[in-house]
């Protein structure tokens, strides 16, 4: 079995500008917007949802199959990706395009304007899923992030033909895509995810209520930021998951796909959804400490204490056995 994670591959471009982004707008003049921030510093990372998801997964010690498109500049990023137990034999490459960039600024409150450039990635729309099962086996699950949006319905229709289970997090498109990009990419998922704002979207342009959404996925999963979890299921209470309590707020990229990372690997250790929203949460806080979506390290021994701290002894137990070749 294996776990298949496709979407974005992408090098992230942070900045941070000291102040507020509201300060410099003006409500009833944001047609004719133009302003720039003098921003602090600038960092250059490695990102894109799906690689952020794989090197989540590999730090806790399973090995995810990353499905995506680069360009030929993938090599150094590639071999960081495969030390971190991803396995990138899959990875279409693109002769003509650059991998696709994340270029993003945070003001001092954590808000965030950003902007992607989609280079090679919109070449996954020529990447097939079944090849890849021939060569690393059925898959537990497919998760399909934000990628090319021709990409994502390719991929979830095959997996409604073939019978993968699949797990649907459109994410970033929501903004981009309609009512008709966005229905067949969430009808039928095993999981939803989303943030509030994304669930909001998500009944707006599909036109379904939340328990017509409830009833064409078989579990609702929005993040709430500093509230923690909601997990929702058609027909019963929804079930909220605290977050844990990070020790410095730095920067938030990438704390959503951590989440998804933390999730998908409680779930292939057969542990239920309060369990997988759990350890989501605490891979997520190791990346709003830091700057980078994959500069982060986990050690056993202070990771499951963290656990313990929030979650108890009894969530303590049912990671600690998966967790065996972690270094203390």
């Amino acid at each position: 079995m294996s776990l298949l994670v496709a979407g974005s591959i992408a090098t992230d471009h942070l900045m941070s500008f000291p102040g507020r982004f509201a300060d410099s707008l003006v409500v009833d003049q944001l047609d004719k917007l133009s302003v720039s921030f003098l921003v602090e510093d600038l960092e250059v990372r490695r990102g894109g949802c799906a690689a952020n998801i794989c090197f989540g997964l590999g730090n806790l010690g399973l090995r995810p199959v990353l499905v995506g498109a680069v360009g030929e500049d993938f090599a150094e990023y590639r071999a960081w990706l495969e030390r971190h137990n991803v396995d990138c034999g899959s990875v279409h490459v693109s002769e003509t395009r650059h991998t696709a960039r994340f270029v993003c600024t945070n003001d001092s409150a954590h808000a965030q304007i950003a902007s992607f450039y989609a280079g090679a990635m919109s070449e996954s729309r020529e990447i097939e899923l079944k090849p890849i099962v021939d060569r690393v086996g059925a898959p537990d699950y497919v998760l399909i992030g934000p990628d090319d949006p021709q990409g994502m319905l390719r991929h979830t229709q095959e997996c409604r033909q073939r019978g993968y289970p699949f797990l649907a997090d459109p994410s970033q498109q929501l903004a981009f895509g309609d009512g008709d990009l966005i229905r067949p990419l969430i009808d039928g998922a095993e999981i939803l995810f989303s943030n509030e704002y994304e669930a909001s979207l998500i009944t707006q342009k599909t036109g379904w209520s939340r328990e017509e959404v409830l009833s064409r996925v078989g579990t609702w999963v929005v993040t709430l930021g500093p509230d923690g979890v909601r997990i929702d299921r058609e027909g019963e209470e929804s079930v909220v998951v605290q977050a844990v309590p990070e020790i410095e707020k730095v920067e938030p990229t990438g704390v959503g796909d951590a989440f998804r990372a933390g999730f998908l690997a409680a779930l292939s250790w057969g542990l239920g959804h309060e369990r997988a929203a759990q350890l989501g949460c605490l891979l997520a806080v190791y990346v709003v400490e830091q700057v980078g979506t994959q500069e982060y390290e986990i050690a056993r021994g202070a990771f499951l204490a963290r656990c313990e701290a929030t979650y108890g002894a009894d969530a303590v137990a049912d990671f600690e056995p998966h967790l065996k070749t972690i270094r203390s």
